[in-house]
C-alpha cells in the first residue's frame, strides 16, 4: 500500500510539473521594442515563460490549460521603484507611532501587500519604515502572504533632525540621541555604519533624505541635510555591499550633492533646476518623479487636522510643483523610472501616477516602460523581469483596454499573475 501510494504521489508530481498554461492574448505589449502585437500566445511552464508564439495555439497536452485574455491587453507584471508598505496616510498615522506595536505594523503591511499586487504591481521597492517591511518581504517570498516582490530599504538613512529621523516631534522625554542603528548619521563613520547595519538587517538597497521632506515634523522641507562627504561614504559603502542608493529630495541642493555623491536614483525631485537635471543626465541618474503623491498631500493638507500643522504649509508648497518637475525632466531627456510614494496615499491606487506622466507630456508606451524594463535595469533584474520574453519570469498583467489608447485602464487591472500563479482573475 505504501509503494502505491508512493508511485500515485511521484506520477501527481510529475503531471504537475509537465502542466503548462497557454495565456491567449487578444493584444500584448512588446515593452522592449514598445509595440502592441495581436493575437499571441504566451505558453508557461512553472514560473517561467518557455515562449511567445504568433497565433492563438491549442495546447498539446491534455493536461495543459488554457488562460483565454483574448478581449484583454496584455503586458508584464507593472514595478513601482517607490512605495511604503508598511502604512498608509491617515488623520491618526502620527499618534500611531506611539500606539501601533510591530505586530500591528506587520498586519496591516500584509493588507496594503495585496492591494498593491491586485493593482498589477508584481515588484516595488520600499524605501523606507521600521523594519518589518524586511520581514513581509520575506514572508511574501516564502508564499506565507500574498503581495508583490519587494526590494526593500529597511529603515531610512537621516541626520539628526532631518526627514527620516524618527524621533522628530517627540517630546525632549522620549526624544533621546538615536544614531546609526536607528538610521541617524552625523559624519562619515556614522554614515558607513548606518549601511552596514542595513545591510545586516536584511536590506536589498539604501535610502537617504537628502533634504527636507513634507510629511515629517520639521520646519524644512528643501534645506540639504547630508554634507557631501557623507553622502561619498554613504555610496561608496552601499556600493561595496552590491546595494544601490536613492536619495529622498525636494530641495536643489541637496538634490545635486546626492547626484555627485553617487545615489542611483532621486526621488521627488520637485524644486530640481535645469543645471540638476544637467547634471542627472551627466551621472546617469535616474529620475523617480512621484506625481501622485504631491497631488495627494496638496489636497488632504486642505482638510482641516489632516496633518500636524507644521506639515500644512509644505503640503501646500511641494505638493502641487511635482507634475510640473517632471514634464521639464522628461523634456530635458532625464532617465526616468516609475514611482508614485504608495502609502503616502492608498496603495492599491499606484496606477494612478501613469495617467499624470502622460497629461504632462510623456507618451503611455514611455510610462509603461518606466514601470517595467527601466525599474528591471535599476533593480538589476532585467535578465529575469520587464518583459514577456521567453526564459523570463511569468510576472504577467491585463487590462480591459489598450494603454496606449486609454492608460487610464491601467488603473484597473482586470488580471495578474506572479511567476506563473494567478493572484486575480
Amino acid at each position: 500500500m505504501k509503494k502505491l501510494l508512493l508511485i500515485l504521489s511521484v506520477l501527481i508530481s510529475y503531471s504537475a510539473i509537465s502542466q503548462n498554461t497557454y495565456i491567449h492574448c487578444g493584444k500584448l505589449i512588446d515593452t522592449k521594442k514598445g509595440k502592441v502585437l495581436t493575437n499571441q500566445t504566451i505558453i508557461i511552464s512553472g514560473k517561467n515563460i518557455i515562449s511567445v508564439e504568433n497565433g492563438l495555439l491549442t495546447p498539446k497536452n491534455q493536461e495543459d490549460f488554457i488562460i483565454d485574455l483574448k478581449d484583454k491587453t496584455v503586458l508584464p507584471g507593472l514595478m513601482d521603484m517607490h512605495v511604503h508598505i508598511e502604512h498608509e496616510s491617515n488623520p491618526k498615522k502620527y499618534i500611531e507611532r506611539f500606539t501601533d506595536n510591530e505586530a500591528d505594523i506587520a498586519l496591516k503591511s500584509t493588507v496594503f501587500a495585496k492591494a498593491t499586487l491586485n493593482a498589477g504591481f508584481t515588484t516595488v521597492r520600499d524605501l523606507g519604515g521600521t523594519g518589518v517591511n524586511i520581514s513581509l518581504r520575506n514572508a511574501i517570498n516564502r508564499g506565507d502572504v500574498e503581495g508583490p516582490r519587494i526590494f526593500t530599504a529597511g529603515k531610512s538613512i537621516a541626520t539628526t533632525g532631518g526627514h527620516a529621523d524618527p524621533t522628530n516631534g517627540m517630546s525632549n522625554y522620549l526624544m533621546g540621541d538615536p544614531g546609526p542603528k536607528e538610521g541617524v548619521v552625523n559624519g562619515v563613520d556614522d554614515a558607513r555604519k548606518a549601511v552596514r547595519q542595513r545591510y545586516k538587517d536584511g536590506a536589498d538597497n539604501i535610502k537617504i533624505t537628502a533634504t527636507g521632506g513634507v510629511l515629517s515634523v520639521a520646519k524644512s522641507s528643501q534645506n540639504p541635510q547630508f554634507t557631501l562627504e557623507e553622502i561619498k561614504e554613504i555610496c561608496r559603502t552601499a556600493k561595496d555591499y552590491g546595494m544601490t542608493i536613492a536619495a529622498h529630495a525636494h530641495g536643489d541642493e541637496g538634490m545635486q550633492r546626492a547626484i555627485i555623491g553617487g545615489v542611483t536614483t532621486i526621488e521627488h525631485g520637485t524644486l530640481m533646476s535645469e543645471e540638476t537635471m544637467e547634471l542627472m543626465k551627466q551621472y546617469g541618474t535616474y529620475y523617480v518623479p512621484t506625481i501622485t503623491a504631491g497631488k495627494e498631500v496638496a489636497e488632504k493638507a486642505k482638510i482641516a487636522g489632516f496633518y500636524p500643522e507644521l506639515v500644512v504649509p509644505k503640503a501646500l508648497e511641494i505638493g502641487p510643483k511635482i507634475q510640473e518637475t517632471f514634464s521639464k525632466a522628461y523634456k530635458k531627456g532625464v532617465k526616468i523610472a516609475f514611482g508614485t510614494d504608495a502609502g503616502v496615499f492608498k496603495h492599491g491606487d499606484n496606477g494612478k501616477e501613469f495617467g499624470f506622466m502622460v497629461e504632462a507630456g510623456m507618451p503611455a508606451i514611455e510610462a509603461i516602460q518606466s514601470a517595467t524594463i527601466t525599474s528591471a535595469n535599476i533593480l538589476g533584474i532585467d535578465n529575469e523581469l520587464g518583459e514577456i520574453k521567453s526564459g523570463y519570469l511569468a510576472d504577467i498583467i491585463a487590462v480591459n483596454e489598450n494603454p496606449i489608447e486609454n492608460i487610464k485602464t491601467l488603473e484597473n487591472v482586470v488580471f495578474v499573475m506572479k511567476e506563473g500563479i494567478v493572484y486575480k482573475q
